[in-house]
């Protein structure tokens, strides 16, 4: 659907959920931000293009947001359909979105040896056979401009989620495309019932960049997993997201004061269990990415210590701490 002057979300089936693709259109040419997986390609923005009399061509540019499977998984078939498509993507997050195996290691078998926590074997069977990953055409580093004819938008580099993570300000419409850069309290299905938790990685950062999205001129913030948000509800998201890693912060030092020793990961979130928010207990799990993004700013800031016990890693107050 057409959002704004030359800026289209198209929502494409995800499972349950669904991925927003958008494309930002002017006389010099498109820019997609984000290529979902194969078929968000093939059986929705294609035929999106030709109902709107959009021609591919048009598309010069094409964005990942990130490396995940449904941000880069129609990369090959986007290249397949318009061969002169620009692939760009930060540096951070290049090989995890050109190999997908790596992306499997790297970034969802991160906790695979060290907590215990990995993908089950159906989640990584259709992560393949969705995903059609390629070479990127180029890196970028944020604060790239591209000219689109009528307006310049600028290339934002907004880690949390993934080190590598970028956003696009379209500050002719007041618009922000950010992927999953903000993720509220919790990750929703297409129906809006709680899906998984807010799966951010990197504490500070992931906070910098909603403070970097509050000092822009904006008032529409398009994520790719929830509803459009504008105005009261744009600057709520972003409350809302900032005051979960807070309540993670204060549910952690419960935890932690009241286990009889040094806790895995695991163990911490689901002893939280409810409190980290209303999801069934495989979901739960998923809380170990912002759960460890807390724990691991806690111990830099001195408050909690860390030590590898029969192969996991386990967490307690640091010596001294108070609570």
């Amino acid at each position: 659907m057409l959002i704004r002057p030359g800026l289209h979300r198209i929502e494409a089936p995800l499972g349950e959920r669904f991925v927003a693709l958008h494309l930002l259109v002017g006389p010099a040419g498109a820019l997609l931000v984000d290529t979902g997986i194969r078929e968000s390609i093939t059986e929705t923005l294609l035929p999106y293009l030709a109902a709107n009399g959009i021609d591919p061509a048009s598309v010069r540019w094409a964005i990942n947001t990130h490396c995940d499977f449904d941000h880069t998984g129609g990369n090959g078939a986007l290249k397949a359909a318009i061969p002169g498509v620009e692939l760009l993507v930060h540096e951070l997050d290049r090989d995890l979105t050109e190999d997908v195996q790596r992306l499997i290691d790297v970034r969802y078998g991160e906790f695979r040896d060290t907590d215990g926590f990995d993908d089950p074997a159906e989640t990584t069977a259709y992560l393949r056979s969705v995903s059609d990953l390629v070479p990127v055409d180029r890196v970028v580093t944020g604060g790239e401009q591209v000219d689109l004819g009528d307006r310049v938008v600028t290339i934002l580099h907004v880690p949390g989620h993934s080190p590598g993570h970028i956003a696009v300000h379209d500050p002719s419409n007041r618009a922000l495309v950010i992927g999953d850069a903000t993720l509220g309290a919790t990750v929703p299905f297409a129906d809006g019932r709680p899906a998984f938790p807010p799966t951010y990685r990197d504490v500070d950062p992931y906070l910098a960049s909603i403070a970097a999205f509050r000092a822009l001129d904006a008032d529409l913030v398009l994520t790719a997993h929830y509803p459009v948000y504008e105005g009261e509800d744009a600057t709520a998201f972003l409350d809302e997201s900032v005051e979960y890693t807070e309540l993670i912060d204060a549910v952690l030092a419960e935890e932690l004061a009241r286990s009889a020793g040094p806790a895995t990961t695991l163990e911490l979130v689901r002893a939280a269990g409810e409190r980290l928010g209303p999801w069934n207990a495989e979901a739960l799990d998923y809380a170990v990415f912002p759960v460890t993004g807390n724990l691991e700013r806690m111990q830099r800031r001195g408050l909690v210590s860390s030590e590898v016990i029969d192969g996991r890693r386990r967490w307690a107050p640091a010596p001294g701490d108070a609570r």
